[in-house]
């Protein structure tokens, strides 16, 4: 479980660990964070590993450590990533030539690269030990409606989509299921300012439930997606905005 720290990879930690899985629950930088999800995990066998993944070597020591940690993966649930922020926001015409250039890197480094190196390490294992495996990747409904502030973000959470049916066609012949899923705007502690005020009001009226999402409703679905009832659901992907984005 890659970006486990804080968040909707937190959600899907607990999820999996009420469901009595053990989890290799992976940070980048805040080790504290991680450990106080290590703790409040219900069972035993959870790990903490550690790792950038816009590394490829750092990305395949965490495949390899999260293999030997927990007597094989068996599910691989793609989460981390370089979140939208306006930190981060580059519009074309507001930043400078090299703030684009370093959004653009960042963003398919992490989020493109950095998930297609470890779901290729993580595949590997799977296959070597003939598991019948489960990858699911966490996009973005960004992918399909476009970011105007940040769009390396929503150009690499297509990239993402993408990878993840193209490896579901590869991967089906060894008896591994590939799916993805596209939250809208989901209510985390990382965007609690955004959701305070006008700005708000305004994310909660993109959906006409009138809300946003909640972490829980996101690692329900990957949980679902990771179960062998869904293996005919590999190649999907799974929009959970609330209908604030339709698609055809």
């Amino acid at each position: 479980m890659t970006g486990a720290s804080k968040g909707i990879g937190r959600a899907v930690a607990e999820a999996f660990a009420a469901g009595g899985d053990r989890v290799a629950v992976h940070f980048h930088a805040d080790r504290a964070a991680a450990e106080a999800v290590l703790a409040g995990l219900p069972g035993t066998g959870h790990v903490v590993l550690g790792a950038d993944i816009a590394d490829p070597e750092a990305a395949r020591r965490l495949a390899d450590e999260a293999e030997s940690s927990l007597g094989g993966v068996d599910v691989l649930v793609n989460n981390a990533g370089v979140a939208t922020s306006a930190a981060n926001a580059h519009r074309v015409t507001e930043v400078s030539y090299a703030d684009w250039q370093r959004a653009w890197r960042q963003n398919l480094d992490v989020n493109v690269a950095g998930t297609a190196n470890l779901s290729y390490c993580v595949a590997r294992h799977m296959v070597a030990r003939g598991a019948a495996g489960r990858i699911v990747n966490v996009g973005s409904r960004g992918a399909f409606r476009g970011e105007a502030d940040h769009p390396a973000y929503g150009a690499s959470k297509a990239a993402l989509h993408a990878l993840g049916q193209s490896l579901a066609l590869s991967l089906a012949p060894e008896g591994i299921s590939v799916t993805s899923v596209a939250p809208g705007f989901t209510e985390t502690e990382r965007v609690a300012d955004r959701l305070a005020g006008d700005g708000g009001v305004d994310l909660r009226g993109q959906s006409p439930f009138g809300r946003v999402g909640r972490p829980a409703e996101i690692a329900a679905a990957v949980v679902y997606l990771a179960s062998p009832d869904a293996t005919w659901a590999s190649g999907t992907i799974l929009d959970l905005n609330g209908a604030s984005h339709l698609r055809t």
